[in-house]
C-alpha cells in the first residue's frame, strides 16, 4: 500500500471516490500504425481530424484493403470511445468523443499510432470520463507530463491510465453530465462574444486612428481660422521656391509639376497643365474647406527613391552610412538601420541622402504604403521612396500618406510585384490646408493618437 496523499488534486464527497483511469477502461491502447490505401473502406482517425469543436471525418485517409485483416476486433473504434492525441506540441492532450454522428457515412474507424483510444467499462458513464478529460485539472500543464524532444513529446499510454479521476454515484455521473452539457451552449455563446470583444479591442484603437486621420485630411477635424493664408498662395510660393532651387542648379525642370487645380463657376474641379484644361471632377475623392486647394504630390517637394549596392561588392558594406529597407518602415520616425554602407557605395551607386524631417513610403511588395519621418541622415533602397517636403509641414505629408494607406494597397495591386512607384506617387492628388492649419491640424492629432494610446 502506497500514500498518494500529494497526489490528490482536491476534496470530493464522502460518497465519491477516486481511481486510475486505467483500472475503469476495458480498453486504453494507442491505435495502430497504418498502411494506407486508395479504396474508402475503412476510414483512419488521425490527430488532424480531433479537433476541440468536432471530428473532422473528411480529413481521414484510407487503409488499404488487405490491411484490414490485420486489426483485431477491439481496434476499431466504438460508440462512447474517446480518443486523444498524443503527439506534439500545440496538438498533444486534444480530446474526441466517438457518438452516433461520427458513423453516418463508414460502419468502421481505426485510429493511428498517434492517437490513443480511452474506453471506460460500462460501470462508468462515458461522457463523464470524457468531460472530466476535457477538464482543466487534465489539460493544464499536459505538455509537463509528456517525454521526448521538444519537436516530438508524446503523452504515454501509461500516463493516461494513471491520471486520478473522482467518480461519483452513477446517478450523479448522470446529473452532472446533463447539467454540464446543459450549460455547454452558454459557454459556447459566451466564448464567442468574448473573442469578438477581444477582437474589437485589439482593433478598435487603430480603427479609430484611421477614422481620425479621414477627418483630418478632409478638414473636418479641427475648424478653419479665416485668418490663416489661403492654402492657393502657399502653393504659388511652393512653385516659386521651385523655380529658385532650379536656377540655383538644385532641382531638374522636369521635376516641377506644371499643373494647377481649380474649381470652376460650375462647381466641377479643372485641371490646367500648360493650356490644356482638364475636367478632373471624377477624380476628386472627397470635398475640401474653401482656403484648401488640390494639387499633385509632386507639387509639393522632391521625391526620389533610393537603390540596393550589388551585395558581391564587399566595398559596399559595413560602412557608416545608414541604408533602409522598406520593412524597417514603422509608421513613426526611424533613426537607424540594421545594414550600413560605405561611403564608396554611396557614392557608386546613385543613392540618395535623405535630409532628416523627409518623409518616406513604401512603393514595392507586403509593406507597400507603410511609412516613416527620417530622424536621421540615411538612404534607402530601391522600394522605398522618400519626399523633400518644399513648403508644406512634413508631418502633415506623413499623416495623409498614412491616411491613404489603403488606397496605396488598392492601385498597387494586379501585377506579380504589387507597386505604387515613384510615378503614381507624385501624380497621387493631395489636399492642402493653409500653413497654420496644417500645424493644427498635426498638433491635435499628436493630443489624440497619444490620448488612444494611452486608454
Amino acid at each position: 500500500m502506497v500514500c498518494i496523499d500529494e497526489e490528490i488534486p482536491f476534496e470530493i464527497p464522502e460518497s465519491w471516490c477516486f481511481v486510475r483511469l486505467g483500472d475503469i477502461c476495458n480498453y486504453l491502447h494507442r491505435g495502430k500504425t497504418p498502411k494506407y490505401g486508395n479504396q474508402k473502406i475503412l476510414p483512419i482517425i488521425a490527430q488532424k481530424c480531433n479537433h476541440w469543436d468536432q471530428l473532422y471525418i473528411d480529413r481521414c485517409l484510407f487503409s488499404d484493403t488487405h490491411y484490414i485483416l490485420k486489426y483485431k476486433e477491439e481496434q476499431f473504434l466504438q460508440k462512447g470511445d474517446i480518443i486523444i492525441n498524443s503527439t506534439g506540441g500545440g496538438t498533444v492532450g486534444r480530446t474526441g468523443y466517438i457518438d452516433d454522428s461520427v458513423f453516418d457515412k463508414f460502419d468502421k474507424f481505426v485510429a493511428d499510432s498517434h492517437v490513443t483510444i480511452v474506453r471506460p467499462n460500462k460501470l462508468v458513464s462515458h461522457r463523464y470520463i470524457y468531460h472530466y478529460l476535457l477538464s482543466p485539472y487534465i489539460q493544464i500543464g499536459i505538455e509537463e507530463r509528456c517525454t521526448g524532444s521538444t519537436n516530438q513529446i508524446e503523452l504515454r499510454t501509461t500516463t493516461i491510465s494513471d491520471y486520478l479521476v473522482p467518480i461519483p454515484p452513477v446517478e450523479e455521473q448522470k446529473r452532472i453530465v446533463e447539467k454540464v452539457e446543459s450549460m455547454l451552449p452558454v459557454v459556447t455563446r459566451y466564448e464567442k462574444l468574448q473573442r469578438n470583444l477581444d477582437h474589437l479591442n485589439s482593433t478598435l484603437p487603430s480603427l479609430i486612428k484611421k477614422s481620425i486621420l479621414q477627418e483630418a485630411i478632409q478638414g473636418k477635424l479641427i475648424p478653419q481660422d479665416p485668418n490663416d493664408e489661403p492654402a492657393s498662395i502657399l502653393l504659388q510660393r511652393i512653385k516659386e521656391e521651385k523655380q529658385r532651387l532650379v536656377k540655383d542648379g538644385k532641382l531638374k525642370k522636369k521635376d516641377i509639376v506644371d499643373s494647377v487645380i481649380y474649381k470652376g463657376d460650375d462647381n466641377k474641379y479643372y485641371e490646367q497643365i500648360g493650356k490644356e484644361v482638364i475636367d478632373i471632377t471624377e477624380d476628386i475623392p472627397f470635398m475640401i474647406p474653401d482656403s484648401w486647394v488640390w494639387c499633385r504630390m509632386g507639387a509639393i517637394g522632391i521625391w526620389g527613391a533610393g537603390s540596393t549596392p550589388s551585395k558581391g561588392n564587399p566595398d559596399y558594406y559595413g560602412g557608416n552610412v545608414l541604408w533602409l529597407r522598406t520593412g524597417e518602415l514603422n509608421n513613426s520616425v526611424v533613426y537607424d538601420t540594421e545594414i550600413k554602407i560605405t561611403q564608396k557605395a554611396l557614392e557608386e551607386c546613385s543613392l540618395r541622402i535623405n535630409k532628416v524631417g523627409d518623409v518616406l513610403i513604401a512603393m514595392y511588395g507586403a509593406t507597400i504604403g507603410k511609412v516613416a519621418i527620417v530622424g536621421k541622415e540615411m538612404t534607402t533602397n530601391q522600394a522605398c521612396c522618400a519626399c523633400t517636403p518644399i513648403g508644406v509641414f512634413n508631418r502633415y505629408l506623413f499623416y495623409f500618406l498614412m491616411a491613404s494607406q489603403q488606397y496605396f494597397i488598392k492601385i498597387g495591386e494586379g501585377g506579380a510585384q504589387p507597386n505604387i512607384s515613384r510615378e503614381k506617387l507624385i501624380s497621387y492628388l493631395i489636399p492642402i490646408p493653409p500653413i497654420a492649419e496644417q500645424i493644427r491640424i498635426v498638433e491635435t492629432l499628436k493630443t489624440l493618437f497619444n490620448k488612444i494610446k494611452d486608454a
